[in-house]
Parts: C-alpha cells; structure tokens; sequence
C-alpha cells in the first residue's frame, strides 16, 4: 500500500500527496459559509460531493485531473470510502473561475447597489433571479486566506494574462453550458457556478471539485420564478438560516439546528440523485461504506 504524506488542509477537504505526480483529495463533511467553517459536520456531505465530483468528470468534454475514486491501495486513511479522489497534481492557475446564468447573490446585491465587476456587462432592467441572455465570466482572485476579490475584465486579464485569460473564459462557459443544458434535461437549472483550473502537461486543466452543491447553485425549474428567491439544492439554505439568526459574518460562525443540518443533508443528496439518477445508497453501497 502507498504511504500517504498529508500536505494540507482546506475549508471542506484534505490534501495528500501519493507520489510526486499524485494526490488524494478527501472530502470531509465540514460545511464553510462567508469564509468560516461552520462547527457543525453536515452527515454524507462528503460523499455527495466526490459522488457528484466523479460523474461530471466522467460526462464533461474537458480535460481534468480526476485518476480514481478507487482508495483501496492507499494505507493511513480516515473513512476514505465514497469520499475520496487520486488526481493528477497540478500547478495551480490562482483564479476562480465563476460562471454566471442567472442573476443572484453577490452578483445581485451589487447590482441592485449600482454594479460592480461583476455585473460591468449588464443591461439595466434586471430583476433578482433573471436569466441572463448568455452566461457572463467574473472570475476572483483564489486568496488563501480570507475573502476572494472579485475582479474586472481589465483586472482579471492584467492578473493571468490576456491569452489565460481568454482560455480560461473560454473554457469556463463551455463547461457551464454542457452542465447547464445536462441538468435542465432533468428539471433542474445551474443558476452558477465556480471552476479551478491548473497546468498539468502544458495544459489547462480542470481540477478540485466539479460542479457540486458546494460550489454551484441548483434551482428546481419548476419552482424559479424571477424576482422572487429562488429554492435550491445547496448551501444557500445554511446561508439564509446564518443570515436569519442574526450573525454578523465574523468568526466564530454559530452552531447550526438539527433542522438546518438535516435539511441541508437533504437537500444534497437529492441533488445527487436528480443529476445522476442514482440512488445515493447505491453509491454508497458500491463504496463500500
């Protein structure tokens, strides 16, 4: 078995290194909101997002990092099973990557307030909630610590360089339509989402988690009404349960009700199950969990 050598630790996951040119990822069941990590586990979260992770590896037209979801030969682990990915190791490209289809959060707080830059391309007239007329790119700066900052066009290409930077956008809206008009065949829409990318081989790579609750928000179509805010699959519900107990968004973050954890666990995994018409014990089943 291959000795582990862990390297470091994020918000949701920890970082090992297999070998020079391997990592594992293990994602853990922390859930993080406004750059805290919240003190309370969200059960199975993990699982759903390596599950949910592998899938669109697997159906995306793009290269990315993913080897394995296969941790039978690695020695030293915590519960790896269902929760854990080998991937290739990457130099990291120090930008998020975010994918906009539909005007929300962030993104519409600052335009309500008179825009921003992420909402520099806009037409006036917006309502909560729109659906944009083509997907918009506003990237951030990935900060290791503390809060991303969103960038401009002429901030991001001074950032990365204009021709990353064209291959980055570039690439970032076509996985957001593949994933986009995947997930409306099955009655939900990707109202946004966020991509890392990193050289591997020269070449620009998608890498980290993919398309997950935790870095995407999922509407069911038939409750989306514009104007109105939207019912998701993710982690808006923790955010909207923080916001109504009153937190300022300064840490220590406040502990979450058994309802808000179990609804979130919920919300997750139906989320998996919508996106890849599997049953989450099947998953976790074949995981060996």
């Amino acid at each position: 078995m291959a000795t582990l050598e862990h390297i470091g630790s994020g918000k949701v996951r920890e970082m090992y290194r297999v070998d020079e040119k391997t990592l594992l990822i293990v994602a853990t069941d922390r859930i993080s909101a406004y750059d805290a990590i919240l003190p309370d586990p969200i059960p199975d979260k993990g699982r759903v997002l390596t599950g949910l992770s592998a899938h669109w590896f697997d159906l995306l037209d793009a290269p990315h990092h993913l080897i394995s979801t296969d941790t039978a030969d690695l020695a030293g682990l915590d519960d790896p099973a269902g929760r854990s990915m080998q991937v290739r190791s990457a130099d990291v490209i120090p930008m998020e990557c975010v994918v906009r289809g539909y005007l929300y959060g962030s993104s519409w707080r600052e335009y309500r307030d008179g825009g921003g830059p992420t909402t520099e391309h806009l037409p006036p007239g917006l309502r909560m909630a729109d659906r944009l007329d083509r997907p918009i790119f506003t990237p951030a700066t990935k900060a290791e610590s503390g809060h991303d900052e969103n960038l401009d066009e002429a901030g991001a290409r001074l950032f990365v360089g204009d021709d990353v930077y064209e291959a980055l956008r570039d690439r970032s809206i076509d996985i957001y339509r593949q994933a986009a008009e995947y997930a409306a065949a099955r009655g939900i829409l990707l109202a946004d989402t966020k991509f890392e990318f990193g050289w591997i081989d020269g070449e620009i790579t998608l890498i980290d988690e993919v398309l997950t609750p935790d870095s995407s928000r999922y509407w069911p179509a038939d409750e989306w009404h514009p104007g109105s805010p939207a019912p998701s699959y993710d982690k808006q519900y923790v955010r909207d349960a923080l916001d109504a107990s009153g937190w300022d968004h300064s840490p220590p973050a406040p502990r979450l009700s058994d309802e808000v954890i179990s609804g979130t666990r919920a919300r997750y995994i139906e989320a998996y199950e919508r996106l890849t018409g599997r049953s989450f014990d099947t998953y976790l089943k074949e995981s060996g969990v």
